[in-house]
């Protein structure tokens, strides 16, 4: 277990399961939202719970942060690329968030 990186293993992780609740318990609305299937939206939530298990646990580390930075490579090309969102913005969600959660988890990858 790679100690170090302990910390942003727990903050990465915790900040994931917070992301993925809504998408396991209320997969409806957050599909609406997103203009996705529910089932799509599930499997996206199932994807960041289990990573987060792993990256706070210990398990499978190298898999999950990989997990974890491809779900962010997509969240950023949704932001950027199709909703047309802006780098950082006053009153609206912008992807400076994910590319920070991007980083982290590429460094948890590499670093582990």
């Amino acid at each position: 277990m790679s100690g170090d990186l302990f910390f942003l293993r727990l903050a990465i992780g915790g900040i994931f399961i917070y992301h993925a609740l809504p998408k396991l318990t209320k997969p409806n609305i957050m599909a609406s939202g997103m203009g996705w299937s529910n089932s799509r939206v599930f499997a996206l939530g199932m994807v960041e719970f289990i990573s987060s298990l792993g990256i706070i646990g210990g398990i499978a580390i190298k898999l999950s942060a990989l997990l974890l930075s491809l779900v962010m490579i997509g969240a950023i090309y949704f932001k950027a690329r199709k909703w047309k969102m802006p780098f950082m913005a006053q009153n609206a969600t912008g992807w400076e968030f994910d590319l920070i959660l991007l980083a982290s988890s590429l460094t948890i990858y590499i670093n582990s």
